[in-house]
């Protein structure tokens, strides 16, 4: 009994020093810190600027059919994925009656998104800095003395500003079709001195990204359609009934990387006198078989736009 029990003592004393001995041949556990949590700013700015050969505002061109550039600068916080604040600022060269030479938008708003749907609400106004107040010639009473004229007896308030409010729709299809509309109203547009609304609705085709093979060029067909209600205008343009017009584009465009080149046909269905009437147009022309000065900045116009767009997380 004496010897089994030295035996079992022995296998024992082996077994538990095989295990320490393979508990120490063991690596000793190393704990590490678990890696840091990328932190996505809600923050971000899109930036960009654009030339075009004819600034076109709604069927009527801002820039007397000649060529324009604009930029613009928009902060974005988004709230959530789905949620985004903006504000921002843009500007456009253009050539008014009343000399102003830059269009300044000042705007801002909130962008939900609903899935497929995405909505924008925000406020936009238009500022015409350096204006001046230019008088009829047949009269000669409506701005202070000494007051410039126009030989085809158009005239021009010297602060054209406004502001309107806004909402947009646009719902995605799928990743080649989107629908979308919008509503704007101002209370007093181009300070006229009547309330105004403008509704519009767009399609746009984007094209496969294939289409040009591994290129990187993309490409996408789109178009509007948009009605804007005016209205009787105050004693300085001589209480003038305004009249309604449609307007519409399509164009094609081309992206490669931050640009974009969009080709586009835009017309309104104004007549010439019409557009005289709302534009005050310094070039208007007499017209000796009709006996009216008549404007061709509402007419067909092919417009050429060259753009480049970022975003600044794009760029990290």
């Amino acid at each position: 009994m004496r010897k089994i029990g030295l035996s079992v003592a022995a296998l024992v004393a082996v077994g538990l020093s095989a295990g320490s001995a393979a508990a120490a041949d063991l690596p000793a556990k190393v704990y590490k810190k678990a890696p840091p949590v990328a932190v996505v700013s809600p923050w971000d700015v899109a930036f960009g600027a654009a030339i075009t050969n004819n600034y076109v505002f709604r069927g009527i061109s801002q820039s007397n059919r000649n060529a324009s550039a604009s930029a613009y600068f928009e902060p974005r916080y988004n709230i959530t994925p789905d949620l985004q604040l903006y504000a921002g600022v843009a500007g456009n060269s253009i050539s008014f009656t009343n000399r102003a030479a830059a269009e300044v938008d000042v705007y801002g708003g909130i962008r939900p998104t609903f899935g497929a749907l995405a909505l924008d609400f925000g406020v936009w106004g238009y500022l015409y800095p350096g204006g001046q107040c230019i008088d009829y010639a047949s009269t000669g009473v409506v701005c202070p003395a000494g007051a410039d004229v126009l030989l085809n007896g158009n005239a021009m308030k010297k602060d054209v500003s406004f502001y309107e409010v806004y909402g947009k729709a646009t719902y995605t299809f799928n990743d080649m079709f989107a629908l979308g509309g919008s509503v704007f109203y101002s209370p007093n547009f181009l300070n006229f001195g009547f309330d105004s609304t403008y509704a519009s609705v767009n399609a746009k085709f984007t094209a496969p990204s294939n289409l040009f093979g591994t290129s990187g060029v993309g490409a996408y067909l789109s178009g509007e359609y948009g009605h804007q209600w005016l209205g009787t205008t105050d004693a300085f343009y001589l209480n003038t009934a305004l009249p309604d017009y449609n307007t519409w584009n399509v164009g094609v465009g081309f992206t490669y990387k931050v640009f974009t080149l969009d080709l586009r046909y835009s017309d309104t269905d104004l007549t010439k006198e019409a557009c005289n009437a709302i534009t005050s147009d310094f070039t208007a022309a007499f017209n000796t078989s009709t006996g009216t000065y008549q404007s061709k900045w509402c007419g067909a116009s092919f417009i050429a736009k060259l753009s480049a767009d970022v975003t600044l997380s794009a760029l990290k």
